[in-house]
């Protein structure tokens, strides 16, 4: 069962269709627990190819990522997401892909150790932000878009606890960050520290450090703050 019959007016929703969405939910549940440590969610374009720029910088995040003991997440489909699963791989590490049926086919790439595919991308878009410490996002169009604004809205609401959002590329991100600051902050549609839950970078490496070194962070304060609170 597609979104689209769902979201169709002029369609009736068949008799099953809250358990078909139910079932799938339970789905990315026991998809999630699959992922046996720290995961970060990489996303960009589809679209590409291995000659792009931004194919190779997302290959060695997945590899560096993988190196780190962590895992890798992605839409399961081929451009960034193929690369970073290929660096994952690459580099020892577990490599996930969350894929979506779609009209046009969108295939698994050819490097994942547990490959899942969606009908709905609500349910989708849980099992990137359940097991996710941080999302990595390259270049990309309106999915890469709707999955960046997805994670911001959750931090910014306070329905996930605060990761970070990381955009490679200054040269491709650098005119939606202005954009944010000079036209939204502005006019006072979001705050100074929203536009802070965003961070800019070239490299690759600073973006996997990023992300490493602030799960690091707050597993050091979980075990002083259970400490704090056996002493009283």
């Amino acid at each position: 069962m597609q979104d689209a019959h769902i979201l169709d007016t002029e369609v009736p929703d068949p008799p099953d269709a809250l358990e078909r969405i139910a079932d799938e939910f339970r789905d990315v549940f026991c998809e999630v627990e699959r992922i046996d440590r720290p995961a970060a969610a990489i996303f960009g374009s589809a679209r590409i190819d291995e000659a792009h720029p931004a194919y190779a910088p997302a290959r060695e995040a997945g590899r560096l990522f993988a190196e780190r003991g962590w895992a890798v997440i992605t839409g399961g489909g081929g451009g960034v997401m193929e690369a970073a699963n290929r660096g994952a791989q690459e580099g020892g590490g577990l490599s996930v892909g969350f894929n979506i049926e779609l009209p046009h086919e969108q295939a698994p790439n050819h490097y994942l150790d547990i490959e899942h595919t969606f009908d709905h991308f609500y349910a989708r878009k849980v099992a990137f932000v359940k097991p996710s410490e941080g999302f990595v996002i390259f270049p990309g169009g309106f999915g890469t878009l709707d999955e960046l604004f997805e994670a911001l809205t959750l931090i910014q609401t306070g329905k996930v606890m605060h990761f970070p959002v990381v955009l490679v590329g200054s040269e491709y991100w650098d005119g939606l960050v202005a954009w944010l600051r000079e036209r939204l902050l502005r006019e006072g549609m979001i705050s100074p520290d929203d536009v802070e839950l965003l961070h800019v970078t070239d490299d690759p490496q600073e973006a996997v450090e990023l992300i490493v070194e602030c799960y690091e962070r707050r597993c050091a304060q979980v075990p002083a703050a259970a400490a704090k609170e056996d002493a009283q």
